[in-house]
């Protein structure tokens, strides 16, 4: 690669108030709503593997100015839609790494 990778970062409160960090991999948005692929960072980064290839799917809820909502996508079938047009786009992105 011929620029660095700089990762967007990305801080999500859950209900309880506790804080998650994840790596933003990619969004999306459709005809149904914007979505976001987020892979979960570990609090020690010298325990980031290669391995790690969990993400998870949201649907972003815009809100005041800058700020905006993550929340689960509760519909099933709607999940396994947006899951899947992630899962083709990541792999597109990422399959060509390995060759350079």
């Amino acid at each position: 690669m011929d620029e660095e990778y700089i990762p967007e970062i990305v801080s999500v409160i859950d209900e309880e108030g506790k804080e998650h960090i994840f790596e933003e991999l990619d969004r999306i948005e459709t005809e149904k709503g914007r979505y976001v692929a987020l892979s979960p960072l570990p609090e020690d980064p010298s325990k980031i593997s290669e391995e790690d290839d969990e993400f998870i799917v949201l649907r972003v809820i815009p809100g005041k100015g800058d700020e905006v909502t993550l929340e689960p996508i509760e519909d099933d079938e709607e999940y396994d839609e947006i899951g899947n047009i992630f899962l083709e786009r990541l792999a597109e992105m990422f399959s060509g790494e390995d060759e350079e």
